[in-house]
């Protein structure tokens, strides 16, 4: 049997139209791309969801960002990661270490021992160790 074309068809077939059991060109085209753009995309989102733990990397409220960042991605309720990428945003005084110095120098001025640094006193030794058995009774 002869491949006969109908004498409504065109003489010259685009290139991504294929003779019957042949690789399909196009098909193969779309299907890399659509495959490279979900793997771009994915990362793409990934990259941007995280952009709040890798700003507040470092700093105090790092395990707050990090749980919102958590709390955004497995709820899809988005005010959790605006909130956590302005907290990286802002940077919060370090108040503990001022504090920590305040209490030393005025522990210091004030004559009174630290605790945490006093050293323990030394137990005084036995000057005799005492028998395991009392010794016997003179004259019994």
């Amino acid at each position: 049997m002869t491949a006969t074309q109908h004498p409504a068809a065109s003489h010259h077939l685009p290139w991504f139209i294929t003779a019957p059991g042949e690789a399909d060109t196009l098909f193969t085209i779309t299907t890399i791309i659509v495959i490279a753009t979900v793997l771009g995309l994915g990362i793409l989102f990934f990259r941007l969801h995280s952009l709040p733990e890798r700003l507040g990397h470092k700093k105090l409220q790092f395990e707050i960002v990090a749980v919102l960042a958590l709390l955004s991605l497995f709820t899809h309720v988005h005010l959790f990661w605006v909130a956590g990428l302005l907290l990286a945003l802002i940077d919060l005084p370090d108040f503990q270490t001022p504090l920590g110095r305040m209490a030393t120098s005025l522990e210091r001025l004030s004559g009174a021992e630290n605790p945490a640094e006093a050293e323990p006193s030394p137990q005084p030794a036995d000057p005799a160790p005492k028998p395991a058995h009392p010794p016997p009774e003179a004259g019994a």
